[in-house]
């Protein structure tokens, strides 16, 4: 029994990842490694400034604290065991490590589009609904949602994992990509993944397909509304509330979609790879600049907090 056991779950994968070309690792391991220190500290700079600032205590920044800590979060599931990978010959991961790898970014990959879902209706409210934005977009409402988010991503996770780690191996532990992925995985499996690919479907239906439907109709209710608006001011004022949130969403969902939505047992492409290496590492990176860069109000309290401690004191230089 114990021989079957090892047979069909392995102690340990290979993740070849990029070592089919090792001239290209050293530069990758730069590449990497700075992106994810700028990722970290970018997110968590908006962290903290929403936190600290009380006039960013509003629904949309409860959201963007949500959304910069499940970033850290994903991005740091992945990245410190590719940069073990691309940094010496070893390239491996126990059993356990890819267990929980899996477990922790599919949950995380599923709560961030639910959370887009969920931001998107927070700017329609916003502009569509001006006058009853606050009633709309309570706290109990906000936390209520965002919780929703949370749980939501935690249970397909839970389900779909599950899943795909049951099936048996055979031995298979060659993993053609840098992190343990659902299709992937499945791929090495030695009997028929058929219900396994009708789960990931239907929760990739309901955690990709349903939320970017959602999202559509949000933007198309905005753009309507926007259409009515007959000032610049008000043309300006509503592109500012709404281009950060398109822009992440686009970048997100435009890699998600083309990695996920695919036959289970395609073969793997070094296009695959980059664009996982893309929503895995750059992604998260490129969320608090478009937030940040876009945003007056998070960069004049950000400099309103710096100055106050290093001992300028923000009440006189505002």
């Amino acid at each position: 029994m114990m021989e079957i056991a090892n047979v069909s779950f392995p102690e340990v994968f290979i993740l070849l990842g990029f070592s089919e070309r090792p001239s290209l690792e050293p530069i990758l391991f730069i590449f990497v490694l700075g992106i994810y220190v700028v990722s970290v500290l970018g997110n968590g700079i908006i962290i903290v400034v929403s936190c600290m600032d009380v006039h960013l205590h509003t629904p949309m920044y409860f959201f963007l604290v949500n959304l910069s800590f499940l970033d850290i979060s994903f991005t740091t599931s992945i990245v410190p065991q590719l940069l073990v990978n691309l940094w010496g010959p070893q390239k491996t991961i126990s059993y356990g490590g890819c267990v929980i790898q899996f477990y922790i970014s599919h949950w995380l990959g599923a709560t961030e589009c639910v959370l887009l879902a969920v931001m998107s209706y927070d700017r329609y409210a916003a502009i569509c609904r001006p006058l009853h934005y606050t009633v709309i977009m309570h706290p109990k409402l906000c936390r209520s949602l965002a919780f929703a988010s949370w749980l939501g991503g935690l249970t397909t996770s839970m389900v779909g994992s599950t899943l795909t780690m049951l099936l048996p191996l055979c031995g298979n532990n060659r993993v053609d990509h840098f992190f343990c992925e659902m299709p992937l995985i499945m791929q090495l499996a030695c009997v028929d993944t058929s219900f396994n690919e009708v789960e990931m479907y239907v929760a990739s239906f309901i955690f990709v397909v349903l939320p970017l439907g959602l999202i559509l109709v949000s933007y198309s209710r905005i753009a309507w509304a926007v259409l009515t608006i007959r000032s610049a001011e008000g043309w300006r004022k509503a592109f500012n509330t709404c281009s950060s949130h398109v822009a992440v969403v686009a970048l997100f969902y435009g890699s998600i979609i083309f990695m996920y939505l695919q036959p289970a047992k395609r073969n793997s492409h070094e296009e695959g790879k980059l664009v996982a290496l893309f929503y895995t590492v750059v992604t998260p990176m490129l969320n608090p600049l478009i937030y940040t860069l876009r945003n007056k109000t998070v960069k004049k309290a950000l400099r309103h907090i710096v100055l106050e401690n290093c001992g300028f004191g923000g009440t006189h230089i505002f």
